[in-house]
């Protein structure tokens, strides 16, 4: 693949000079782009939007043709993981993703497997493939994935939550099943992520949307602990180039 013409991003992640402060922007592809709408009602809905790899190209794209950007990031979905698990990801309209199938018990977190990032989850690493080549080093990609936390909170709960009850509930009343689903989790964000960078990804994220939810010290047990696990098996160099993460 191509030499980087713009590396800003990826020096700054590696704490070495820049010239300026290198950017890219949160939901850096989506609706406030009339041509990502327009992407958007080609596809016909989100999740296929997400899983055709030349449809997720190219809203990847479109910002940086309006904006002197110096990252790509990969348009695709936190919840791509657990929907590769088997538990059915849909989305309703005004309500947000939602599971046909909740993990409740000891024996759920028992009968769901890490996903293999080159079936399951193909078309991820189909895009990250199709976009490394049409950026042809304008800037580099970020690759990413939800944490094992935030990926929790939605098998649990079946989707969005406003407390995180059932979710909370299990760490406290079944803590033995919450750190059994975690350890998955952090093993299956691994693997995933990479299979990004071996796809193409120049950097990787790990979104950890819901950290907030909760206190410092239960924080750091359940979410912290889980990504520094993921963060351990992480391929940290790649073509000869290091692979930075962004947590």
């Amino acid at each position: 693949m191509p030499e980087l013409k713009n590396d800003r991003l990826i020096r700054a992640l590696l704490r070495q000079p820049v010239d300026k402060t290198p950017i890219w922007i949160m939901r850096q592809a989506g609706r406030y782009l009339p041509e990502y709408r327009e992407v958007r009602a080609q596809a016909g809905d989100f999740m296929t939007l997400c899983s055709t790899p030349e449809l997720a190209c190219e809203v990847t794209l479109q910002p940086l043709r309006r904006f002197d950007l110096d990252a790509a990031i990969l348009f695709s979905d936190i919840l791509t993981i657990p929907d590769a698990m088997g538990l059915g990801l849909y989305f309703v309209e005004g309500e947000g993703p939602k599971f046909k199938t909740t993990i409740n018990s000891a024996q759920d977190v028992a009968k769901i497997r890490i996903p293999d990032p080159e079936q399951e989850l193909g078309y991820v690493m189909d895009a990250v493939r199709l976009i490394r080549n049409e950026l042809d080093g304008q800037v580099p990609l970020i690759g990413f994935s939800g944490s094992p936390w935030t990926l929790a909170t939605y098998m649990v709960e079946g989707g969005s939550s406003r407390d995180f009850y059932k979710t909370k509930s299990m760490l406290f009343a079944d803590s033995d099943s919450a750190h059994e689903l975690l350890a998955k989790l952090a093993d299956a964000v691994a693997v995933y992520l990479n299979a990004q960078i071996a796809a193409g990804a120049q950097a990787v994220m790990v979104f950890d949307s819901w950290g907030g939810a909760l206190t410092t010290r239960h924080y750091r047990e359940f979410s912290l602990t889980y990504m520094q696990r993921i963060v351990d098996q992480l391929i940290r160099e790649n073509d000869g180039h290091k692979i930075p993460v962004i947590l």
